[in-house]
């Protein structure tokens, strides 16, 4: 009886321990609200010139969700090799509507002004919609938003169509963006061509969101 005690006891203790480190390492609670085929989960969020940006403002348009950080190494594969910001001024002359996210807290990696946000697109040469921050984290917890980057395809009826990483190649490597089969871009392609989306979810890779909690 003293084993079967103490093997249970270890046991909840090996299970505290993995859920403290989950929670350091960004993967989200199992509360999130984000399905696929599901209405993707409302939010009002300032933007970098401080406009107030809802997700019912852009009601029957298709939508990107990228979580970023510009400080990510992974992040910066995307946008050193050009990738993100290629993808966003194709998607965004059709009429999608692009939101870059950032949900790193105050003082935490990856967390800028307004300024800098808007000082970051200039230099990148980067064309997202709008820069929204989401200091609590209460918006990418909804998404279940665990990497950066982490994209989500909302599409026109709000229903999410996609989530997962940005393409198959999860690496920090510029040279493995040739080759790589971009799952935004093919999602993107075939609501735009009326079609359903083929691949609706993958794996999202790079690091971890630098939540306040």
């Amino acid at each position: 009886m003293r084993i079967i005690e103490r093997r249970r006891v270890l046991a909840m203790g090996l299970y505290g321990a993995a859920a403290i480190i989950a929670l350091r390492a960004g993967v989200q609670p199992a509360t999130a609200q984000a399905r696929i085929g599901a209405p993707a989960p409302a939010f009002t969020l300032t933007d970098s010139n401080g406009r107030s940006l809802s997700l019912a403002d852009f009601k029957g348009k298709t939508m990107v969700l990228e979580w970023t950080n510009h400080e990510c190494p992974y992040v910066g594969k995307h946008y050193r090799g050009n990738n993100m910001q290629a993808l966003q001024k194709k998607w965004t002359k059709q009429g999608v509507v692009w939101l870059s996210v950032i949900s790193s807290a105050p003082g935490r990696e990856g967390h800028v002004t307004a300024a800098q946000a808007n000082k970051l697109t200039a230099d990148r040469g980067a064309a997202p919609s709008a820069v929204l921050f989401d200091p609590t984290g209460e918006v990418g917890h909804a998404y279940g938003a665990r990497a950066t980057p982490h994209m989500y395809v909302i599409n026109g009826e709000g229903t999410l169509a996609y989530m997962g990483g940005i393409d198959d190649q999860p690496t920090a490597r510029i040279e493995d963006l040739k080759g790589a089969k971009n799952l935004v871009d093919a999602a993107l392609s075939e609501l735009a061509q009326g079609k359903p989306v083929s691949v609706t979810s993958s794996r999202a890779y790079g690091c971890s969101i630098k939540y306040a909690s």
